[in-house]
């Protein structure tokens, strides 16, 4: 079996091509019309990745040879072996991250599904406080701030789809001074699982981490 290549975030969006090309074999009649669905599904799910390999690029053009609705879900689960999953942490280093958070309350890490997580994110109930682990450039960074629900649907700022939201507010130092703070929040999914299944570009959330931890 070939090494795993394919980061959560990736295996979504090719979940979400494969869908697309779904919805349009139970719509569309025009033998013409469906082959360029297929090419361009393909297509989107090449874009996916920064470089791929000949037999990488073999596997994922195989997306387009199906024509049944089970052959496509045969494939898609074909796929998850090829999962490169999130790395995997210790209680120690996740408290290493939030060095200053008093009693800090870690998830059970042995129940993370860490083959569909593209960051690891929990929410302390009692504090109503926000932590994320996010390995950036190899390295495992922590972001932890507010987060207040607001009982509606909306985009998240992380994942780009409609869920239930709250709005997270993160403190930032202003100007490198250590008595001067500003904030900086936008609207996440409430629900961390629904999040990691559903988003296919990490870049928005390395930008925001970023930014704040300027």
């Amino acid at each position: 079996m070939q090494t795993p290549f394919i980061q959560n975030h990736q295996y979504n969006e090719i979940k979400k091509q494969v869908n697309f090309l779904l919805k349009a074999m139970r719509t569309v009649a025009d033998r013409k019309v469906l082959d360029t669905v297929r090419s361009t599904t393909v297509s989107n799910a090449i874009a996916a990745f920064d470089e791929l390999n000949v037999e990488e690029l073999h596997l994922l053009e195989q997306l387009s040879n199906h024509e049944a609705a089970h052959e496509l879900q045969n494939y898609l689960d074909s796929l998850k072996a090829y999962i490169l999953p999130f790395p995997h942490v210790t209680q120690k280093q996740i408290q290493k991250l939030f060095p200053k958070v008093k009693k800090l309350k870690v998830p059970d890490l042995e129940m993370i599904d860490y083959n569909h997580t593209t960051y690891l994110r929990w929410i302390d109930i009692a504090t109503n406080r926000l932590f994320i682990v996010y390995p950036y450039k190899g390295q495992l960074v922590g972001l932890e701030g507010s987060i207040t629900p607001i009982n509606k649907k909306g985009y998240c700022m992380f994942c780009n789809r409609q869920h239930e939201l709250g709005f997270f507010n993160v403190k930032t130092k202003k100007g490198g001074s250590q008595d001067n703070f500003s904030s900086i929040g936008q609207y996440v999914c409430m629900d961390g699982e629904a999040c990691n299944h559903n988003i296919t570009d990490p870049s928005v959330l390395e930008r925001f981490i970023l930014t704040v931890r300027k």
